[in-house]
């Protein structure tokens, strides 16, 4: 995309909208034309819009194969299957590079080398397997169907808005590559991906509910956060994906025990 200069507010946040949009899913989106030197931190508030419309995705596929007949189990593969094909597995690569790395590696730089390596290994794999399992279950164990779609759209947009906090309070491991564009962060951006996090949480189920959503996508966050600073001495690209697989399952598990009592 070429450089061009802005032309005005509502056009700035359709090209950030839009490059969220490319970023995080395989989804058709319009070709725009994007000014200059627009770097993550300025569309990370995007991010909850992303995951909204992702949540939304995997939802119809959970409710039409709920009506269907296909039942809790076939319906919860087909539901993660869909947001699976809308995102192109992009944070369940992300996760298992991450787990990799940090479960391969001795050293603060062979973990990183190990992180940039595409093949899977046993760390990564038992961690993906691990993670889908338990969004699997907990979705499948939701036995209403309007609570399952609403908690789908919910831990999909709760896992990406969220991940705004980690550019404010960590440092990227490396000074390249995506996660290093990050570093000086935009503080009004991830204000706003955390404000419209808030707003679809109280949305989508008011109360006490929503608090355990949001507690929990931001436990997930955090503790992936610092475990990927103690161990490789800040973030990137991988540790994104890493933080919404487990704040999206921890979501998950965690309605579902809440809509169980």
């Amino acid at each position: 995309m070429s450089a061009r200069n802005p032309r005005g507010w509502p056009r700035r946040r359709a090209e950030e909208l839009l490059l969220a949009f490319s970023l995080l899913t395989r989804l058709p989106v319009p070709r725009l034309t994007v000014r200059h030197g627009v770097q993550l931190p300025d569309y990370l508030w995007a991010f909850p819009m992303v995951g909204f419309v992702i949540g939304h995705i995997a939802a119809a596929a959970f409710i039409l194969a709920r009506l269907g007949g296909a039942g809790s189990n076939g319906a919860a593969v087909l539901a993660m299957a869909a947001s699976v094909l809308a995102t192109g597995a992009l944070h369940e690569d992300g996760l298992a590079d991450f787990w990799d790395g940090i479960g391969g590696g001795r050293t603060r730089e062979r973990k990183l080398e190990i992180m940039r390596d595409s093949s899977i290994g046993s760390y990564g794999a038992v961690a993906l397997f691990l993670v889908l399992a338990a969004r699997w279950s907990a979705l499948a164990g939701i036995t209403d169907l309007h609570a399952g779609a609403g908690v789908l759209v919910l831990s999909h947009t709760l896992s990406r808005g969220l991940l705004a906090l980690v550019p404010q309070f960590w440092r990227p491991a490396r000074a390249e590559g995506l996660a290093a564009g990050t570093a000086n962060g935009n503080l009004t951006s991830a204000l706003a991906a955390i404000g419209l996090s808030l707003a679809a949480a109280l949305v989508l189920d008011a109360g006490p509910f929503a608090l355990l959503a949001l507690v929990a996508a931001v436990v997930a966050i955090i503790a992936i956060a610092a475990l990927a600073t103690r161990h490789l001495g800040g973030y990137t690209g991988d540790v994104f994906g890493a933080a919404e697989q487990t704040a999206e399952a921890l979501v998950l598990m965690v309605c579902a025990v809440a809509l169980g009592h």
